[in-house]
């Protein structure tokens, strides 16, 4: 039998993802249906390895003049057409699945810097990733540098030549100040540096590719999976950055790599073609980090982030028309001393928030108890509907005090410069109806 090309796994009647909707691509993109069995939903390849036709085969493909497949830690049909799908969702080139969202952001850094460079943050992060990027890289002798993202030169200002990214979350979590992607990414590209967009909080909302940025990674274990099931994580890339042209930056993406037989990964990829050389960024990424450090998905898990993506568009618009009607109802509460929401937002961050989020403000929300740490912990404790966890993205609305939870092990001044005091509630809101939401946020309010 003769070895048929990766490409051709599936049979497809739709000629460009490009010409479809968001609400369209997640049902059809990157898949019609089977070429064998005429399967319309993405089969579930429980698989580990792949066979080789011949010896030849299997050498070309291992050493990247093929493509195809050798091992599910590298590549597996059903996470490819999840990988497949999140790109077109994102407007990217290629996308590369991880096993959490923390895998990704590693990944995504890893892939630039070693040790003796540096990576430039907003300091508006999940308390997990100022750990991951404050601590655990500092051991690994990477340095961030945490800057204001409301001062937007601040970026440009703590570079210098080892600077190998600049990072942020587009709606930081839980402050939800937008980022200013589009500033600042206009400063990146004079700078030559990629702009790198965590954009878990808003999927299908914010087009980070679009607004500036380069590169793009997930949680899918939030909105994308959307019923709090499955952890995982992916890294888009925008395929809008000239790695070659600023190649003195980035010796770990155009000199020749002893990871990989001395291969050199501009050249590689534009070799090989298909979805997968679309990406020079995303081929070295998937070749070494990932083969090496293994945090890969299961084949399970991108099978339930398909049928996740497939109700995205419809859940994420009762995400966020339930938490602006939450906002709202809190605003005037005399036990609440400030509630930020994005369309709740004045001025500059109005306007910011617009350019982001158009008239969508997100389906996250925060506010301010009077009473502080005490006071907060009361909330949560009173709360009868609304679920204490700490997650967000769920199908179920999920209430949070981040100072005893996310931000705990986060220095006081970390915390504050990310948004959370002592009386921060966050809420992730669900899609149960609206007022059996605010029924169960005003009973809890009355008690503390």
């Amino acid at each position: 039998m003769l070895h048929r090309p990766y490409d051709a796994q599936t049979v497809s009647t739709i000629s460009s993802n490009d010409t479809m909707r968001p609400e369209t691509l997640v049902l059809h993109g990157a898949y019609r249906f089977d070429a064998t069995t005429f399967a319309t939903t993405v089969p579930l390849y429980l698989s580990n390895a792949y066979a080789f036709e011949t010896v030849d085969h299997a050498s070309d493909v291992f050493d990247l003049r093929q493509v195809g497949r050798t091992y599910s830690r590298l590549m597996n049909p059903t996470t490819d057409i999840f990988e497949q799908r999140i790109a077109a969702l994102e407007g990217g080139k290629a996308a590369l699945a991880t096993s959490s969202g923390q895998a990704a952001i590693m990944l995504a850094l890893l892939n630039l810097a070693q040790a003796g460079d540096n990576i430039v943050s907003s300091s508006h992060l999940y308390g997990g990733t100022i750990n991951l990027l404050g601590t655990t890289f500092k051991r690994l002798g990477i340095e961030t540098r945490f800057v204001d993202p409301q001062n937007v030169d601040s970026f440009r200002a703590a570079s210098d030549e080892r600077t190998r990214a600049w990072f942020a979350e587009a709606l930081p979590n839980p402050r939800l100040m937008p980022f200013p992607i589009v500033e600042v990414g206009k400063l990146a590209n004079k700078a030559g540096i990629p702009l790198i967009i965590d954009n878990t909080m808003t999927p299908l909302i914010t087009k980070p590719l679009a607004l500036g940025g380069n590169i793009v990674v997930h949680s899918t274990s939030k909105y994308i999976c959307g019923h709090g099931t499955t952890i995982g994580g992916v890294i888009v890339d925008g395929g809008n950055f000239d790695w070659k042209s600023h190649g003195d930056r980035f010796p770990l993406m155009v000199q020749p790599d002893g990871a990989h037989g001395g291969i050199q990964w501009l050249e590689a990829a534009s070799q090989l073609g298909g979805h997968y050389g679309a990406s020079a960024y995303l081929l070295k990424m998937r070749n070494t980090l990932m083969r090496d450090f293994g945090p890969c998905p299961s084949p399970f898990a991108s099978f339930l982030f398909l049928q996740g993506l497939e109700t995205l568009p419809l859940r994420i618009q009762r995400h966020c028309d339930n938490a602006r009607q939450l906002a709202e109802f809190l605003q005037d509460h005399p036990r609440i001393t400030s509630v930020t929401y994005p369309t709740l937002l004045t001025g500059p961050d109005r306007e910011k928030a617009r350019q982001n989020l158009g008239e969508l403000g997100g389906p996250m929300l925060v506010f301010e108890i009077d009473g502080g740490i005490d006071a907060g912990r009361s909330f949560i404790e009173r709360l009868k509907l609304l679920y204490h966890v700490a997650n967000i993205g769920d199908a179920r609305s999920l209430a949070t005090h981040p100072a005893s939870t996310t931000h705990a092990s986060v220095s006081r001044e970390a915390r504050l410069a990310s948004g959370v005091t002592d009386g921060t509630i966050r809420i992730s809101v669900g899609l149960e109806h609206i007022e059996d939401i605010t029924a169960d946020v005003s009973q809890a309010l009355k008690a503390v």
